[in-house]
């Protein structure tokens, strides 16, 4: 699980509303959540927008239309608990009484299989599969290196002028610990084993889409048909009512070149109803040494930060493939990410170049037209 992610900024049209986020940098941007206020809701429901911070360490703004301010409430208390209940479960730096979680399986490696609850479970075994069937530039058993990396960033991000990079040395010895196949998962016992002491697991590059997606499917269960989740960036779009001729949602995607800028326009808005719209990008998250960027998202082959695009945005229909593609594809060529990309029914993207310009699949420019 990604920690203190400074989420894309991502506009959204439904209740006028501002939202901060924690920040590994001073200098990175605020999640800031605007809309265009001149359209109003039909008369028999009401707009209802509220924020919580804390969970996936970043912030969760939830937004519904909905008869009465009272069944927004059980909407939202719902999406605040599953968070909460969630993120004891996907992390691997916190420890918490009576639960199994990430943290739990990775200091268990090499002595014994841990018993996990079924929503840890199920996205253990989908990250797996998404590593061994389609690719491995995301593969969950990396945490080994990103331990390294992440451990750098904060003392780089604590002490600006000390701040350094790791060397191959360390990185390569983290290396010789990861190994997908020495992941045991035993699906009717659901206990995971790491089977080599030094293994662990890192989760980032899907569990904060998954958790989404778990929470907007209770959500639309529970019986909310209108609504839009922002989960530090990672956006699941429900339904829309039809307000002044318009019935869909507009999602704006922050231009990577923001430099502070808050106020600057989106690079590209989509418009779309039951979508998840997920970004990675190397300017949110990262720290500097001798003025050089080091950003998060790690090239398994280099061992060193991807450094090929400055955003990767995804459009799919469930939260966690789109998570896993955002960062699959910021790893990779775009001739390649194209080719993963076209194995995913209905997933489309779009690249931004270093140089500022963009790579759209056609399917995107469709969600840009409406």
């Amino acid at each position: 699980m990604k920690r203190k992610i400074i989420p894309l900024l991502l506009i959204f049209t439904i209740a006028l509303t501002a939202c901060g986020s924690k920040q590994d940098n001073i200098k990175d941007s605020e999640v800031r959540c605007t809309v265009a206020t001149e359209e109003s809701a039909p008369e028999e429901l009401e707009k209802h927008s509220n924020t919580f911070f804390d969970v996936f360490d970043t912030v969760i703004d939830f937004a519904a239309y909905t008869e009465s301010e009272e069944e927004y409430n059980k909407y939202y208390d719902l999406v605040k608990s599953e968070f909460e209940r969630l993120h004891k479960l996907y992390t691997h730096f916190d420890d918490y009484e009576g639960i199994n979680n990430i943290k739990t399986i990775n200091d268990n490696a090499g002595i014994e299989p841990v018993k996990v609850d079924k929503d840890l479970f199920d996205l253990i075994k989908f990250s797996k599969d998404l590593t061994e069937n389609y690719s491995d530039k995301t593969d969950m058993a990396f945490g080994p290196v990103l331990d390294v990396w992440h451990k750098y960033r904060e003392d780089g991000l604590k002490n600006p002028d000390s701040a350094k990079v790791p060397t191959m040395e360390e990185l390569e010895k983290a290396k010789e610990h990861i190994d997908i196949n020495k992941v045991i998962l035993n699906e009717e016992d659901s206990t995971v084993f790491l089977e080599e002491k030094g293994m662990s697991l890192d989760l980032g590059a899907t569990s904060k889409g998954f958790a989404s997606q778990i929470v907007m499917d209770k959500v639309k269960e529970a019986g909310c048909k209108y609504a839009i989740l922002s989960a530090g960036g990672n956006i699941i779009a429900l339904d829309r009512p039809m307000i002044e001729g318009r019935d869909i949602w507009a999602i704006g995607v922050q231009d990577p070149d923001i430099d502070g800028e808050e106020d600057k326009e989106p690079i590209e808005v989509i418009r779309g109803n039951n979508i998840s719209v997920v970004t990675s990008g190397d300017y949110q998250r990262f720290y500097t040494v001798d003025g050089k960027r080091y950003a998060h998202i790690i090239n398994p082959d280099t061992l060193q930060p991807a450094d090929k695009f400055k955003s990767v945005t995804i459009i799919a229909k469930d939260s966690g493939i789109a998570d896993y593609l955002s960062t699959t594809l910021f790893i990779l060529d775009q001739e390649e990410g194209q080719k993963l990309l076209e194995k995913f029914d209905g997933a489309e993207a779009m690249w931004v170049y270093k140089d500022g310009t963009t790579k759209e699949t056609e399917g995107f420019i469709e969600y840009t037209k409406n």
